[in-house]
């Protein structure tokens, strides 16, 4: 391309050389496309053209990286073993300067072991152009003319300019890169703990005599911390769990494994519910999240079969809602301290008799918490009204509340996991 002829011209291939460039993802086409781009500019001629890095070396250490001679162009970022490392020489010297070099006399500064030689051959003016990283020369471009004339003096403001915001542009985009390997490595190392995680709560909800179970487990990232469970007793009684460690992701999840572990050691038909937390609480603070600050909230009860009892124990954990006849009865009972803060808490048994017809909804924070686009919260209210609503399964109370939820929250993202287990007694 020749020089352009009026500064519309110039601005229309610039803009469009710009619209080019930004399209593109790979550091190393992005390169090829900007060397040709800038020749058919034809702003600056030259004869010869170098790209030196320092990057990861030390001193006098240095790479050639790009050059106008090499017939095979080399990716320095993903073939950084291909490129020969040079300990001397005038690229050694230039790079870590760190200043803008001009030489006319290009033969006169060479020395005749210089490891680089092969590419000064015919060449009498040299610019070397320091491409700056926190402060320092970490690249350099070095423009080279067979004649001492070299470059006009007047455009190398604006190369250097150029040739640094470049320079800037490429890091960004191997950094952007890095990034989304990053990211994706991450990516499926949270879906593989997401994936175990899902794989310690129940394959399918048992068939516990007079109560009809559904559930629901989702999680605000691929990891979360809610957990809930069922564990068979002796003498016609079913343990039921729910808990929610604090915080979210992959800390929250291997919080939940522990939990799990140690809930499934200690359901002994002789315990009452506030044994089970009082044992999960001295070990979770005694061993594994105590000054840490996170914490687990719990809800354990133990269901008689025969005699249609609740009796429960909470440890911090939102108190179940109970629909009868038409109205909410309120279950009794302060919920104690979460999990893992103090030692040696006490926490108190509570007992409440079920009735056919008697709809429960035991669920995490996640749910009553649940914020619309006004920044209102779902609450217990909103799981209230299904509950009062019909007299169908637990699933279609499931349902219910859900559909109501998705209401209430549009299109705003979960921000906390959210889990609850629907119990309708028959």
């Amino acid at each position: 391309m020749s020089t352009p002829q009026d500064w519309q011209e110039e601005l229309d291939f610039v803009v469009d050389f710009m619209r080019e460039l930004s399209t593109q993802t790979d550091p190393q086409t992005a390169a090829e496309l900007y060397g040709r781009r800038l020749r058919e500019w034809g702003l600056v001629r030259t004869d010869g053209f170098l790209a030196v890095s320092r990057r990861d070396l030390k001193y006098p250490a240095y790479r050639i990286t790009r050059s106008s001679t090499w017939k095979e162009a080399i990716n320095p970022w993903l073939e950084k073993h291909r490129l020969p490392i040079y300990t001397s020489g005038i690229l050694s010297e230039l790079i870590y300067s760190n200043e803008l070099t001009i030489i006319e006399d290009l033969a006169s500064r060479l020395a005749p072991d210089d490891p680089a030689s092969e590419y000064f051959e015919g060449m009498k003016f040299l610019l070397a152009i320091p491409q700056f990283d926190g402060g320092e020369a970490i690249n350099m471009s070095v423009m080279m003319t067979r004649d001492a004339e070299g470059i006009d003096r007047k455009h190398i403001p604006v190369i250097v300019l150029q040739s640094n915001l470049w320079g800037r542009s490429v890091l960004s985009s191997v950094l952007r890169r890095e990034l989304k390997s990053a990211y994706d490595a991450l990516d499926r190392e949270f879906k593989m703990v997401g994936h175990i995680q899902r794989s310690l709560l129940p394959t399918s909800l048992p068939e516990i005599p007079g109560l009809d179970l559904a559930a629901h487990y989702e999680t605000s990232t691929r990891a979360g911390g809610d957990y809930y469970d069922f564990f068979p007793l002796s003498k016609n009684r079913w343990g039921i769990f729910m808990a929610d460690v604090s915080g979210h992701g992959v800390p929250a999840a291997v919080r939940m494994a522990i939990t799990h572990a140690l809930a499934h050691t200690r359901p002994e038909s002789d315990l009452c519910s506030c044994d089970m937390l009082m044992y999960l609480n001295s070990v979770l603070e005694g061993r594994y999240i105590g000054q840490t600050g996170a914490f687990v909230t719990a809800f354990y009860g133990i269901y008689d079969t025969i005699h249609h009892r609740l009796k429960y124990s909470s440890a911090g954990h939102p108190p179940p809602r109970l629909a009868r006849g038409g109205e909410i009865v309120p279950v009794d009972g302060p919920g104690g301290i979460p999990l893992g803060i103090e030692p040696d808490v006490d926490y108190r048994e509570y007992e409440i008799p079920l009735q056919s017809g008697d709809r429960m909804l035991l669920y995490t924070d996640g749910i009553s918490e649940a914020f619309s686009p006004s920044r209102d919260q779902f609450t217990t209210d909103g799981m209230d009204k299904a509950l009062l609503r019909g007299n169908g399964s637990a699933a279609c109370l499931l349902k219910d509340v859900l559909e109501d939820l998705k209401r209430h929250t549009g299109a705003v993202q979960a921000t906390d996991d959210r889990t609850m287990l629907a119990i309708c007694v028959k």
